[in-house]
């Protein structure tokens, strides 16, 4: 038997599965809680109890060495970046305007602090428009050598043509020996600031992810488990370790992208909506033919725009552990803020329960009602004093928040501290949340239920209604948030992105296809054309509403809590290039951009008959150091031309663009 295990890290549990690669089969599955602060934590305790799930496996060593792959979906990159995290780099600009990025505030979008420009560079044709100055790379290189942790290059035009960043590069591992990222390496596509951005990103990541692959290869490798470790990119599919170390940016978005892989191998269903719904976020992105939608435009992450083809996805902050609150109106309010839900508390504290008691008691319902702040991680030097001895405090146990204000004078200044140190992950928030109703419901037994009553008590209490009452609204609330936000995807590729809040009379329409005219007039009702496959460990709880409310119909797959670890350890391999190809002279010569250079031709064809000669054993060779086994090679070309308006019938030619694509499965030899 050859087994596959897929890991995925997602924002609040870690999941592993065991796949029998010939049936397909999920033949075990286990859950561990994400530690953020550090995820090898939690990717170690999946690990070792999805070795143990099933009794009915090989035992031991014969277990263990039937695992010929593993592969991870991780969230560092995603979380690094969305947070500001990332080693110290040094960002190596070739023939940029120094005055032109500063005037239009250009610099402020290169994330490295630390910014060198050189001479040099070459035109939109490629051709040279001044010579490197090397003298000026030297002196910076060696000025930053034990200073920084890896360099980025990047051509204002280096992907027309990349000679003076190959330079470069092999000037810092010559000097230095330390990582570099070419701009060229990670897209072909014009925008040289955002490209400058991405480049620089990639280059502060690649420590980090060193690291957690490290770490992953040392839990593998005590576990008696000799696979080779692959890496899911945030379009779904694999690469090596070794190569997305290089390339640490490739794999933002690499959960949702391994959700909508996941799907697919566990529902069969080609052209389908991909809800997952998680513990932190709700992340819905479309299936079309088989194959996850891509952001051509190059996704979104913590503010950043960069130029890295992922998933096509629409995020949330709604989740099994939403905070559920009231607001000053009495309205429910559910997420997007994550805490820690009350029932999980509990089990891990169980001395909170009189706390929750004493509330309950006491009836009184305010904003840091069934509350708690917990430590996350231990304090950091450069925290004042004061926070200091807050975490200090919190280092003893869960402290209520209620109890917490309520020494202070200033407890507006106190609740404001807390949310800074929440977003500096030093503190967590623990309070009632979805999961929590759903153990009040009975829907749900996973830790202590007697926590989960106690705080829908207290918020049942500030509402006027009954506990059940209460819960069922909650659930309610869920589902009707995750058919907004399908809603609102779907008009967002459509038509434009919808903004309910200042639409009222799209909102109003909404509301009513979701619930019903009330005592209206008009009712009208909206049907999704396409079905969509919820996963997740809580669907079962919401998604029949949503597909009720939307006429569309549902499907939950077996295996539907870890489709995200069955879609890391599903998916192939697949490596792109892009060549293109412009006329020079009038349409004389035919230049075409290679990755390592330019070449002219005088005739079209031959640049095209040049490039697959080249590109195709190039892509091959690149899905095989990637990790493929059998690798097929494809091109794909577009000639883009356009009509003369005062010639009858006349084009005129504008460019060639070849896409290579190298696809293959996933090599399970040994390391």
């Amino acid at each position: 038997m050859q087994i596959g295990m897929g890991i995925d890290t997602g924002g609040t549990y870690t999941d592993a599965v065991l796949v029998d690669h010939a049936t397909e089969e999920v033949l075990a599955a286990a859950k561990a809680l994400t530690t953020r602060h550090d995820l090898s934590i939690g990717i170690e305790e999946a690990i070792v109890a999805v070795l143990e799930a099933n009794h009915r496996l090989p035992k031991s060593g014969r277990l263990r060495k039937s695992v010929d792959l593993v592969a991870l979906s991780t969230t560092l990159a995603t979380n690094a970046i969305a947070e500001g995290q990332g080693r110290p780099v040094c960002l190596l600009l070739i023939g940029y305007d120094r005055e032109l990025m500063e005037q239009y505030g250009f610099q402020r979008e290169l994330v490295a602090d630390d910014v060198v420009y050189l001479r040099g560079g070459h035109d939109v044709l490629g051709d040279e428009v001044a010579p490197l100055d090397e003298d000026t790379a030297r002196k910076a290189i060696l000025t930053r050598r034990g200073k920084v942790e890896a360099f980025a290059v990047s051509g204002y035009f280096g992907v027309r043509n990349p000679a003076h960043e190959i330079r470069v590069q092999a000037m810092v591992e010559e000097l230095t020996g330390l990582p570099v990222t070419c701009g060229h390496e990670l897209t072909s596509r014009l925008n040289a600031v955002r490209r400058a951005t991405t480049t620089a990103l990639n280059a502060r990541l690649i420590p980090l992810l060193q690291e957690l692959i490290a770490t992953v290869r040392q839990t593998l490798d005590e576990q008696g488990i000799a696979a080779p470790l692959m890496v899911v990119k945030g379009d779904g599919s694999l690469v090596r370790a070794q190569w997305a170390m290089r390339r640490p940016i490739e794999t933002i978005l690499s959960g949702p992208a391994a959700s909508a892989v996941g799907a697919w191998h566990l529902a069969k269903r080609r052209d389908v909506w991909v809800v997952d719904v998680g513990g932190t976020t709700t992340d819905i992105a479309a299936l079309r033919d088989g194959q996850p939608r891509l952001n051509p435009e190059g996704a979104w992450v913590g503010g950043w725009r960069t130029m890295v083809e992922a998933v096509d996805v629409h995020t949330t902050g709604l989740g099994g552990d939403s905070h559920v609150r009231f607001d000053r109106q009495g309205r429910l309010l559910i997420g997007p803020r994550r805490v820690v839900p009350l029932c999980l508390l509990a089990s891990e504290h169980p001395e909170i329960l009189d706390e929750l008691r004493r509330q309950v008691a006491a009836q009184k319902c305010g904003d840091e009602t069934v509350q708690f702040v917990i430590s996350w991680r231990r304090p950091i030097n450069w925290l004042s004093g004061e926070d200091q001895t807050l975490v200090h405090r919190l280092e003893a146990g869960p402290q209520s928040l209620a109890r917490l204000t309520s020494e202070t004078r200033y407890a507006w200044l106190l609740r404001r501290r807390i949310e800074e140190l929440e977003a500096q992950l030093v503190v967590q928030r623990a309070a009632f949340t979805p999961t929590d109703a759903l153990h009040v419901m009975g829907r749900l037994q996973l830790w202590n239920a007697e926590a989960s009553r106690l705080g829908a008590e207290m918020l049942a209490a500030q509402a006027g209604s009954s506990v059940e009452s209460l819960c069922e609204q909650v659930v309610r609330g869920v589902s009707d948030r995750v058919a907004t936000e399908l809603v609102s995807k779907v008009l967002e590729d459509e038509v434009g992105p919808p903004d309910w809040e200042r639409e009222p009379s799209a909102a109003a329409l909404l509301e009513r296809a979701l619930n019903g005219p009330g005592d209206g007039d008009l009712n009208c009702e909206l049907t999704l054309q396409q079905p969509v496959v919820a996963i997740g460990a809580p669907v079962e709880a919401y998604m029949p509403r949503t597909a009720e409310r939307l006429h569309t119909e549902l499907i939950i797959p077996p295996h539907a809590e870890v489709a995200n670890a069955v879609g890391a350890v599903a998916g192939g391999v697949i490596q792109r290039q892009r060549v293109l190809i412009n006329s020079l002279d009038g349409g004389e010569r035919f230049r075409l951009h290679l990755p390592n250079g330019v070449h002219d031709f005088e005739d079209l064809e031959q640049a095209v008959g040049y490039a697959q000669q080249v590109m195709s054993p190039y892509v091959e060779s690149q899905a095989r150091q990637a990790g493929a086994g059998q690798v097929e090679v494809q091109m794909a070309r577009t000639d883009r031309r356009a009509k003369v308006a005062a010639g009858w019938g006349q084009e005129v030619y504008l460019g060639t663009e070849l896409v290579f694509t190298a696809v293959g499965r996933p090599s399970p030899a040994r390391r």
